[in-house]
């Protein structure tokens, strides 16, 4: 085995722990949104005035549509800002897992398939087990129910 080969298998132990140890995440974003109450007589109605607020809004696409959550401030807020900074954390190690695997794939060299008495090469003990019994005079009908 090359040196090549180990290093990028030692590569990809280590993603899988890290991975492993990511702990609790969710998808989504969160935003602080601050609005303006519409009352005339109110702080918010100066243009200079941000607005009322932060609001913290969490949102994520569930089924193609978009779903907000609310989220207070304090330890419900902290909770999940750890939660989605951890889902991205979990989609970089997920691609680098991948591009460390796609190497691995290149460099490991292609072993020869195991040849049966017939002379075919085995897939899997299904396909050997229905090319033995069609060559006894099975017919494929029966075949493919007793082997599946």
């Amino acid at each position: 085995m090359s040196s090549d080969l180990r290093e990028l298998e030692g590569r990809r132990l280590q993603l899988c722990q890290k991975l492993s140890n990511l702990g609790a995440f969710r998808r989504g974003s969160i935003v602080a949104s601050y609005r303006r109450c519409g009352k005339a007589n109110c702080a918010c109605a100066d243009p200079e005035h941000p607005g009322h607020g932060p609001q913290y809004l969490l949102t994520t696409k569930v089924g193609g549509k978009t779903q907000t959550k609310v989220l207070r401030p304090g330890p419900e807020l902290d909770k999940v800002k750890e939660e989605v900074a951890n889902h991205q954390k979990f989609q970089e190690l997920i691609r680098e897992l991948v591009d460390v695997n796609e190497h691995i794939c290149n460099i490991r060299p292609a072993q020869a398939l195991s040849v049966d008495s017939m002379g075919d090469s085995q897939v899997d003990a299904k396909t050997t087990i229905k090319k033995e019994a069609l060559k006894t005079g099975m017919s494929q009908k029966y075949v493919d129910r007793s082997a599946g």
